[in-house]
C-alpha cells in the first residue's frame, strides 16, 4: 500500500471551511486559499497560477493587544483572509510569524510562509469550531495510516513494523487505546474504545488543536500527530513514519520528482505545525 494514496484517501475528511472575500490588500492569503486553507500542497499549487503581490511595507513587526501578539505591517495589523487579525497567543509565535513576512523580498510568496498560513487557518477555521476539528482528527483514528500493513516484500514489512510499532505501543500502554492491524488497504473498523480512548489526547486549546490537525493531514495519521504533541515522537521520526512506503519506492524504482516536491512542501508545513506547537503553549 502506498502512503501518499493513502494520506489522500484519508485527507478526504478534512472540512473545507470558507473564507470571507476581502478589499484590504494585507489580506493576500483570500484569493489563493479560501477554499482549503488546511491543505498545503493545493495552497502552494494555488500560489503558482497567480500574480505575487509586491512587498508593499518597510518593517514586519509585533505588539501586544488584549493579550494577544498581533503582527504588524508599517505599524498597521495585518488580517486574516477572513478579516480577523492576525495574532497569537505568546510573543515568540507572533515573532516567528513577523520574520516571515520579514523574510519577503521584492514579492510576498505565501508558499514560502507556511507559519503565517497555518495561523490564518487557526484564526479563522479552528478557534470556533474547536469541536468540528477534533472531530475530523478523530476520524483519522479510524483508518490511521499506521493501521494498514503491507503484505509483502519482507523489507518494507519489516520498515513498517520498525517505525509504526513503537508508535501503536505508545496507545496502547500510555492512552489505553489498543487499535487493530491489517494487511492491505480493505477496510478494518477500529474498537470504539480505542477510539474513545486515544480521543481524550486530542488538544482543546486552539493553536495545539490546529497544529495537531495540520500534523494529522499532512501525514495521514491522527496517532503520528498526536504522538508529537506529547513528545513521543521528533518532526524527523515522525516524517519518516509517514513516509516508509515512499521511501521504498524511491529505493526500489528510483526518485520521482513530482513526489520529492510534494515531500518538501509537506516538510516546510510540519515544520511550521512542530513551531507552533513549540510556541503556542
Amino acid at each position: 500500500m502506498n502512503s501518499v494514496c493513502c494520506r489522500e484517501r484519508l485527507s478526504g475528511y478534512s472540512q473545507q471551511w470558507p473564507l470571507q472575500r476581502r478589499n484590504n490588500m494585507r489580506d493576500i492569503f483570500d484569493d489563493i486559499y479560501k477554499n482549503n486553507p488546511l491543505d498545503p500542497e493545493e495552497a502552494v499549487r494555488r500560489s503558482t497560477r497567480v500574480d505575487l503581490r509586491k512587498r508593499f511595507y518597510e518593517t514586519a513587526a509585533i505588539d501586544e493587544s488584549e493579550g494577544r501578539f498581533r503582527i504588524l505591517l508599517d505599524g498597521k495589523p495585518v488580517k486574516t483572509p477572513a478579516r480577523r487579525v492576525l495574532a497569537a497567543p505568546t510573543r515568540a509565535l507572533a515573532q516567528a510569524v513577523a520574520d516571515e513576512w520579514d523574510a519577503q523580498k521584492d514579492v510576498i510568496d505565501p508558499s514560502h510562509m507556511p507559519l503565517t498560513r497555518l495561523s490564518n487557518s487557526i484564526i479563522d477555521g479552528v478557534a470556533d469550531a474547536p469541536g468540528l476539528v477534533a472531530g475530523e482528527i478523530e476520524k483519522y483514528l479510524g483508518s490511521d495510516l499506521l493501521f494498514y500493513r503491507a503484505d509483502g516484500p519482507e523489507g518494507l514489512i519489516q520498515a513498517q513494523e520498525r517505525h509504526w510499532d513503537p508508535v501503536v505501543a505508545w496507545a496502547r500502554d500510555h492512552l489505553g487505546a489498543r487499535f487493530i492491524l491489517a494487511e492491505g488497504v480493505v477496510f478494518a473498523p477500529q474498537p470504539e474504545e480505542a477510539i474513545a480512548a486515544a480521543r481524550h489526547a486530542i488538544p482543546d486549546n486552539p493553536w495545539i488543536l490546529g497544529a495537531v490537525h495540520s500534523l494529522t493531514t499532512l501525514t495521514g495519521s491522527a496517532l503520528l500527530a498526536l504522538a508529537l504533541a506529547a513528545g513521543r515522537l521528533d518532526a524527523e521520526a515522525a516524517f519518516a513514519a509517514a513516509h516508509v512506503d515512499e521511501d521504498w519506492n524511491f529505493a526500489a524504482w528510483g526518485r520521482d520528482e513530482a513526489a520529492a516536491s510534494r515531500r518538501a512542501i509537506r516538510y516546510a508545513e510540519m515544520q511550521a505545525a512542530m513551531r507552533v506547537l513549540k510556541l503556542a503553549a
